[in-house]
């Protein structure tokens, strides 16, 4: 199975998981998957301070900037199985 294959799965399975995961883990799988589909976060499109949650989003994706679209597949795709080997799938 190619990583991108893999990758695929993994966010499918993320979506299937027998409860939702904690904000901090929700934040990295959220960054990780935009780091790679997308690649670095764009300064321009940072929510203002007001949108709390959207501003979390965003320092996540951009704490994983110069990140490999690679290296984020593999990245999500380990802590998608971590997460499904502690919570398990529906």
């Amino acid at each position: 199975m190619s990583l991108q294959e893999q990758f695929d799965k993994a966010a499918g399975d993320v979506k299937k998981l027998k409860s939702l995961p904690s904000d901090t883990d929700l934040l990295e799988l959220y960054a990780l998957f935009k780091q790679a589909t997308v690649g670095d976060a764009d300064p321009a499109n940072k929510p203002g301070m007001f949108d709390l949650k959207g501003k979390a989003k965003w320092e996540a994706w951009n704490k994983k900037a110069g990140t490999s679209k690679e290296e984020a597949q593999k990245a999500y795709i380990a802590k998608v199985e971590a997460l499904t080997a502690s919570i398990g799938l529906q």
